[in-house]
């Protein structure tokens, strides 16, 4: 161990920063943030301004701004999946069984 993991007690992360922060239903709120980040992904790709991306998906420009400002409350996971299938129809996404934590790892 360094000194600088001394002095700060470094913790290894669960690979979810809003479990890791405690937050109540961490697991939709990591998954909306992935599925966030893919859609600004594809505007930034495609060079699509927000004005841009409504037209194409049929939602109000409003939306987008709440997107790229991570402003997540007034979304589902599937009303984001649809946004992004809308803007791009070959993304897939992939769900598996993690690994069980071990008891220590718990809260």
């Amino acid at each position: 161990m360094t000194k600088a993991e001394d002095d700060f007690g470094i913790v290894r992360g669960s690979g979810n920063v809003f479990r890791d922060l405690g937050e109540p239903d961490a697991d939709v709120k990591q998954a909306k943030a992935i599925l966030a980040a893919r859609i600004i992904g594809i505007l930034d790709d495609r060079q699509l301004s927000t004005r841009q991306a409504a037209e194409v998906v049929g939602i109000d420009q409003s939306e987008f701004v709440r997107i790229r400002n991570a402003n997540l409350d007034r979304f589902t996971i599937d009303r984001l999946m649809r946004i992004v299938n809308r803007l791009d129809p070959r993304v897939r996404m992939v769900l598996s069984d993690a690994p069980a934590e071990p008891k220590a790892a718990r809260r």
